[in-house]
C-alpha cells in the first residue's frame, strides 16, 4: 500500500491550493476597502448569496470529525451514525423557519449579543466564555488533531508538520474575514464532495471486486449482505453501541437538542446566515439541508466498507495500533491510501478542504465572540472598527496556536466524533433551554437564564460520573428538561416577569415560508421518511 503522495497527487493538491488561495485573495482585494468594518469582516456585509451560504454551512460543518470521526463510527457501528447527518437536514428546516427570522429582525451579529439584548450582560458573558472554551479546547483542537492524523496517514509527513501546515493554511483563509471564508467555501465544498464521492466509489468497488462482484451497486449489495448489523438506524438495548445511539432517542429525544443547539444557537454555524436577508438565508439553509442528505454516502459508507474488508482479512495491520487495538478512526485514511495516483491527490484535497474550511469557520467565530462580546465590552469600549478587526485577527492567530499546542494531547481518542458530541453536550442542554425560552416565552427572566447557563456543566458532570451507564444523549435530554423546569419556576416566582421589557416581539408572519422553500422542505422531509422506513 502506497503511504505517500506521488508527483501527480501533489500537482492536483497544489492546483486546489492555488485555486482556493487565489480566489480568496481576489475576493479580499476586491472588497479591501470594506475590510475595516466589523460587519464586513465578521458577517460578510450581507453579501453572501444563497448558494454561498449553503456551501459555507456545509464546508464549516463537514471536517475531519466527519471524514475521519464519522467514518470511524461507521466502521464501528454502521449506518446508524448517519442519524446525525439526516436529522440535521430536518433541523435545518426548523432553524430556517423559526430561528433565523428572530435573529435577523433583531440584527444579531453574535449569539452572546442576542443573550445580552434578550437577558443581560451577565448571561451573555458567561455563555461567551463557555463558547470560547468549547470552541477552542474541544472543537478547534479536535478538528486539528483528527485532520493532522489523516493527513499524516496519507502523506507520510510527521504529525507535527501536518498540525502546523493545516493551522497556517486555515489562518491564511480566516484573516480575510467572513466574505473570503464564505466564497472560498464554495470551492472547498466542490472538492469535498467530488473527492469524497471518489473515495466512496473506490471503497464500494473494492468490496465488490474482493467478493467476485463488479460495480458500485454490487458493492452496496455486498455490504448489506456481509454486514447486515451495520444497516440499522435504530438500536435496541442489546446492541453494544446502544449507549452512543440509544434507540428512539435519536428520533424523539436528545438528538434534537444536539442538532437544534448546533444549527440554531451556534455562532459557528448561524454566522453564515446572519448577514443576509431572510429569503437568501432560508435559501442557503435549504441548500445545506439537501447537501446533508448526501453526506452519509461520502463519510459513512466508506467506514462500513472498511469494516467489511477488515473482517475479511484486508489491511489488519493498518487498522490496529502497536498494541493490537482496533482503531476505527484509521478507516478513512486507510481507504485513501488505496486510491490510484492523481485520484488520491483529489481526495486528499477534499479532505484538506474540509479540515481547513472547518478550522477557518471555527477560528472566525472564536474571533467574533472574543472581539465583539469580550474585548469591546470589557477591555476597550471605544475601540474603532479598524482596531476591532485587528483584535479579531490576533484572536484568530492565538486560538490556532493554542489548538496546535493542545491537539497532540488527544492521541488516546477511540472514536473522535463521539468525543466531540459528548463533551459539546455538556453545555448544549443549558444553551438550548435559554434560547428556546428566550425566543418564545416573553416572561423568561435574566435570573432564570443565568441559572440555566450555570447549571448545565455541573449537572452534566454529576450525572456522567454518578450514572455512567446512562447514554449521553439521554443525559442531555433529561438535563434539558430539568433546566427548563427550573427556569420556568424561577421566572414564575418573579412578579416583575409579567411585564418583562426584554421579551421579544414575535410576529407569526415572520415564520411564513415562501412557496419554493415550503416545497423544498417537504421534499427533504419526504426523503428522510423514506430513508428511516427502509433502514429502521
Amino acid at each position: 500500500m502506497q503511504k505517500s503522495l506521488q508527483f501527480l497527487d501533489y500537482a492536483v493538491f497544489l492546483v486546489y491550493f492555488f485555486i482556493v488561495a487565489g480566489y480568496g485573495y481576489y475576493i479580499y482585494r476586491k472588497k479591501k476597502k470594506a475590510v475595516a468594518d466589523t460587519k464586513d469582516f465578521f458577517l460578510a456585509e450581507g453579501s453572501l448569496t444563497w448558494w454561498a451560504i449553503g456551501a459555507s454551512l456545509i464546508a464549516s460543518n463537514i471536517s475531519a470529525e466527519q471524514f475521519i470521526g464519522m467514518s470511524g463510527s461507521g466502521f464501528a457501528m454502521g449506518l446508524a451514525i448517519s442519524t446525525y447527518e439526516w436529522m440535521a437536514a430536518a433541523t435545518l428546516i426548523i432553524v430556517a423557519i423559526f430561528f433565523i427570522p428572530v435573529y435577523l429582525k433583531n440584527k444579531i451579529y453574535t449569539m452572546p449579543q442576542f443573550l445580552s439584548q434578550r437577558y443581560d450582560d451577565r448571561v451573555a458573558t458567561v455563555m461567551a466564555v463557555f463558547w470560547l472554551l468549547l470552541y477552542i479546547f474541544v472543537n478547534l483542537t479536535s478538528i486539528l488533531y483528527l485532520g493532522a492524523l489523516a493527513v499524516q496517514t496519507i502523506s507520510g509527513f510527521s504529525f507535527t508538520t501536518c498540525v502546523l501546515g493545516l493551522a497556517i493554511f486555515a489562518v491564511f483563509i480566516t484573516l480575510g474575514g467572513m466574505k473570503v471564508i464564505g466564497y472560498t467555501d464554495v470551492i472547498q465544498v466542490f472538492f469535498l464532495i467530488l473527492g469524497g464521492l471518489a473515495t466512496t466509489y473506490l471503497a464500494l468497488n473494492l468490496v465488490a471486486n474482493h467478493f467476485g462482484g463488479n460495480g458500485v451497486m454490487a458493492g452496496v449489495g455486498m455490504l448489506r449482505k456481509l454486514a447486515p448489523e451495520h444497516f440499522h438506524m435504530i438500536f435496541d438495548k442489546s446492541n453494544p453501541h446502544y449507549n452512543d445511539l440509544p434507540g428512539l432517542t435519536v428520533l424523539i429525544g436528545g438528538m434534537w437538542i444536539v442538532n437544534l443547539n448546533y444549527w440554531g444557537c451556534n455562532q459557528y454555524i448561524t454566522q453564515r446566515a446572519l448577514g443576509a436577508d431572510l429569503k437568501t438565508a432560508r435559501g442557503g439553509i435549504l441548500f445545506a439541508a439537501f447537501l446533508k442528505l448526501l453526506m452519509p454516502v461520502i463519510v459513512v459508507l466508506p467506514g462500513i466498507a472498511a469494516y467489511v474488508l477488515f473482517k475479511n482479512g484486508v489491511f489488519h495491520a493498518e487498522m490496529t495500533d502497536a498494541a493490537g487495538t482496533i482503531k476505527p478512526d484509521h478507516a478513512y485514511p486507510v481507504l485513501l491510501n488505496l486510491l490510484p495516483v492523481g485520484l488520491k491527490g483529489l481526495s486528499f484535497a477534499a479532505l484538506t478542504a474540509a479540515i481547513v474550511a472547518s478550522l477557518a469557520g471555527k477560528a472566525n467565530s472564536i474571533s467574533t465572540i472574543f472581539t465583539l462580546d469580550i474585548y469591546r465590552h470589557y477591555f476597550k469600549k471605544g475601540a474603532s472598527e479598524q482596531q476591532l478587526v485587528t483584535v479579531g485577527r490576533i484572536a484568530i492567530i492565538v486560538s490556532c496556536i493554542i489548538a496546535v499546542v493542545v491537539a497532540p494531547q488527544l492521541s488516546n481518542l477511540d472514536q473522535g466524533f463521539q468525543y466531540i458530541q459528548e463533551y459539546t453536550g455538556f453545555i448544549s442542554p443549558g444553551v438550548f433551554a435559554i434560547f428556546i425560552l428566550g425566543f418564545f416565552w416573553k416572561r423568561t427572566t435574566s435570573a432564570a437564564a443565568l441559572t440555566g447557563a450555570l447549571l448545565s456543566i455541573p449537572l452534566s458532570t454529576i450525572i456522567k460520573f454518578t450514572m455512567p451507564e446512562m447514554p449521553f444523549l439521554d443525559r442531555m435530554g433529561w438535563i434539558f428538561v430539568v433546566i427548563i423546569i427550573i427556569m420556568v419556576i424561577i421566572t414564575l416566582l418573579d412578579p416583575k416577569s409579567k411585564n418583562n421589557p426584554k421579551g421579544l416581539e414575535v410576529d407569526s408572519s415572520m415564520f411564513k415560508p415562501s412557496g419554493v422553500f415550503a416545497a423544498g422542505a417537504i421534499l427533504v422531509c419526504g426523503i428522510l421518511a423514506a430513508l428511516y422506513t427502509v433502514f429502521w
